[in-house]
């Protein structure tokens, strides 16, 4: 009893600290200090027996192994993501959707911007800096409410494109590791489940700025807000797509071959295609490397900060009381499959961090149990960008507060109307043409 009492008490105070705006590499093992006190796990390796589980040797085996497993692919995901946006290439891109689609779809024309880049391999954060500007732009022509920004720039990155057969990244490329599968797993579900989101998305969406509108609510603008450099020459914007292109392109053709490790390969002949490219458009080609390479540092150590509470949470008696029960609920094996992704990574706040925890314990379970291994991957690739976009999550944080300028409070709704209630549909709407036997 007292050890779900530290379970959930632990969970709920990393997501209070989190949205007190303390550092995930604090708040995360402060966290998992409460859950080890409250299941008497000894807090060092010298006062547990040889073999005995302990705070700081559990928290740090999570924390490590999941920059040992991740660190090169994050790496060079936030240096192409830099490299994209140093060039100008991610503003050229985004900028061709905007023209495109035109004001009369300002909203669309920021989500599919998002899409296209996140789709394309760039992270995730990057994304959001890339795209913000070009938001407050259109928002501010449109008159609509700037508290919307964050739903519509999380919308278009991470939900029906993050988790998506196909997309580079990494939430999609997890599972390859436990399942032996290939990014594509089960992707004519995954398409259906991806039209579905997209669609109902953008309506939900819609109707929550056009309400808020006629309520009254109407664009402030701010002595901050980023100001779009007119002057400032850009590539091509098709010629800006190739190296998107070239992305998914390598990772198609190597990931038999390489599994995981063709992301790798993948990046990196991403930031050379750009390179190559735009080189005359650079502001400063190694600055951007070496800014991608501290914010892959940044994302990489608060990811693994909520790995290593997992890390913790994983080796007291609560959470196998927990998983025990998820993988026993009656019905189809790919319902606790969802469930168990999508509760660990709520826990974490890390559609990753939720994956690297729950499929070394769920996927032999499953695999033994004749389960379809390409529709397990997609049901755990959807599920676990659920509810890791609870508040404490580091992009909800990061975009809400750190880039958009909100609070949560006026901001967060929208977010998790989008990027949690949204993809819970789509899982249940997966499980349903799984078991129907489509793409099995």
């Amino acid at each position: 009893m007292l050890s779900m009492i530290g379970l959930i008490g632990g969970l709920a105070l990393l997501i209070f600290l989190t949205m007190r705006g303390m550092n995930l590499l604090v708040a995360g093992p402060l966290s998992a200090l409460v859950v080890a006190l409250f299941s008497g796990l000894p807090l060092f390796p010298q006062l547990a027996e040889s073999g005995e589980a302990n705070f700081v040797g559990s928290y740090m085996s999570g924390f490590s192994s999941f920059v040992t497993s991740w660190y090169l692919m994050f790496l060079l995901g936030a240096i192409f993501g830099k490299v994209m946006e140093d060039s100008g290439a991610a503003d050229s891109v985004s900028k061709l959707v905007v023209e495109k689609l035109g004001m009369k779809f300002a909203v669309l024309a920021i989500v599919a911007a998002c899409a296209i880049l996140t789709y394309g391999g760039v992270s995730l954060f990057v994304v959001a800096f890339s795209v913000y500007p070009l938001a407050i732009s259109l928002f501010k022509q449109a008159n609509l409410p700037r508290r919307f920004i964050p739903a519509a720039l999380a919308f278009g990155s991470v939900t029906f494109t993050m988790t998506s057969a196909g997309s580079p990244e990494i939430q999609n490329w997890i599972p390859i590791e436990y399942l032996g599968t290939t990014p594509y797993a089960g992707w004519e579900v995954s398409a259906i489940v991806a039209v579905f989101m997209m669609i109902f998305g953008y309506w939900w969406l819609k109707r929550m700025i056009t309400k808020a509108v006629k309520r009254g609510e109407v664009f402030v603008s701010r002595e901050n807000d980023p100001k779009m450099d007119t002057e400032r020459p850009l590539p091509n914007a098709f010629l800006s797509l190739i190296p998107l292109l070239v992305v998914l392109l390598i990772s198609f053709f190597l990931h038999d071959r390489l599994m995981q490790s063709a992301l790798i390969v993948a990046l990196l002949g991403g930031v050379i295609t750009t390179y190559l490219l735009g080189k005359k458009y650079f502001k400063s080609f190694w600055n951007a490397v070496s800014e991608g390479t501290m914010g892959a540092l940044i994302a990489i150590g608060n990811t693994a900060a909520v790995v290593g509470f997992g890390g913790v949470a994983k080796v007291v008696p609560a959470f196998d009381v927990a998983v025990n029960a998820m993988t026993s609920i009656p019905g189809s094996p790919l319902i606790g499959a969802a469930i168990a992704v999508s509760v660990l990574a709520g826990m974490t706040g890390s559609a990753s961090g939720g994956q690297v925890i729950a499929l070394p314990l769920i996927a032999p379970h499953y695999m033994d149990m004749g389960v379809n291994a390409e529709a397990l991957h997609r049901t755990v690739a959807i599920s676990s960008g659920a509810l890791d976009s609870l508040p404490h999550n580091g992009y909800v944080v990061t975009t809400v507060r750190a880039i958009c300028g909100e609070t949560h409070q006026a901001a967060y709704g929208p977010v998790a109307a989008l990027t949690v209630i949204v993809p819970v549909i789509g899982v249940v709407l997966a499980i349903v043409l799984f078991s129907l036997g489509l793409g099995i």
